[in-house]
């Protein structure tokens, strides 16, 4: 039952490309002080300007999260965020030279790679927890959230293409740490090939590639490897909702049930959800009987279980 909050044990990096600016990308991970949230610095940019992921904060959802101020942005933060919410980490600090995290391998499994190397320090002050305590929706024409009051995480996700092999998708999540990097974090951002040539005509895409993401035409998958899931689709909008949950500053214990949103109304039902204080409260917990004194099944987070090559 993880209910402190957890940082780094030690600094972490890596460098990729990014997935829209294809610009090479330098980032590094470091542990952070109780309290601190998850902060991005431009190293690139006078100044080093820091910026903290909070839904305040998001200035564009086009195509991937993006969060900003006066001084500088930094985009497609949602599957670094969405690790971050998956193994528990609550402080950290994410140093990038550039306006973007590195795409990696489309997925969010080697951000969990390496969490995983620089390991996990668990903190001596309680989590932040948001609590669901009266149904709430999102919705817009045929996309919707929908929260309901739970004593767990739990993520039911429907998506549903105009494509033979994106008809119909769901999945169910109970969320755990062991469950999010199993059955998760591996799933990789798709798109379709028609579309590739216009986004990257509009300054968009321009370092996406089949290293990088599932590409379909009109009828398979061009990737030569296929799949890693047969529902490989759906798990990652998960993972994309997942990261864009964790910027509300803490776990929310509900029940979502999430049919063909995206970004943008992922954001839009954070601001209504966090105005409307009639739906939630905040909790933390001094001991592991603080949780079950109120009927919560608080997850585990941060189980490191090898992940499947």
């Amino acid at each position: 039952m993880d209910y402190k909050q957890k940082t780094l044990k030690e600094k972490v990096g890596c460098t990729g490309i990014g997935l829209h600016t294809g610009k090479k990308i330098r980032l590094n991970i470091r542990p952070a002080r109780i309290d601190t949230g998850i902060k991005f610095i431009r190293t690139d940019l006078a100044g080093r300007p820091t910026i903290k992921a909070h839904f305040d904060n998001v200035i564009d959802t086009t195509l991937a999260t993006t969060i900003g101020n006066k001084k500088c942005r930094v985009s497609t933060i949602e599957h670094l965020m969405a690790t971050f919410f998956g193994l528990g980490i609550d402080n950290a600090v994410v140093e990038l030279d550039g306006p973007e995290v590195p795409i990696m391998d489309g997925s969010a499994a080697p951000f969990v790679f390496l969490i995983k190397s620089a390991g996990i320090r668990e903190q001596n002050k309680p989590k932040h927890f948001i609590v669901i305590k009266k149904p709430f929706k999102m919705d817009e024409g045929d996309r919707s959230v929908f929260i309901y009051p739970s004593n767990e995480i739990k993520i039911t996700y429907m998506i549903d293409f105009r494509h033979p092999l994106l008809r119909n998708q769901e999945y169910e999540l109970n969320f755990s740490g062991r469950d999010f990097v199993r059955e998760i974090s591996r799933a990789r951002t798709f798109g379709f090939l028609s579309d590739v040539q216009t986004l990257k005509a509009n300054g968009l895409a321009r370092g996406g590639s089949l290293d990088n993401a599932v590409v379909i035409d009109d009828f398979r998958i061009i990737n030569e490897g296929g799949l890693r899931f047969n529902d490989e689709f759906v798990r990652h909008k998960i993972l994309d909702f997942i990261g864009d949950l964790s910027i509300v500053g803490g776990p929310v214990i509900g029940r979502f049930v999430v049919k063909k949103s995206g970004h943008y109304l992922n954001h839009c039902m954070l601001q209504k959800l966090m105005k409307s204080k009639k739906h939630w409260e905040s909790l933390t917990f001094k001991t592991p009987r603080g949780c079950t004194d109120n009927s919560l099944k608080i997850p585990a987070f941060g189980i490191l279980d090898p992940v499947p090559s």
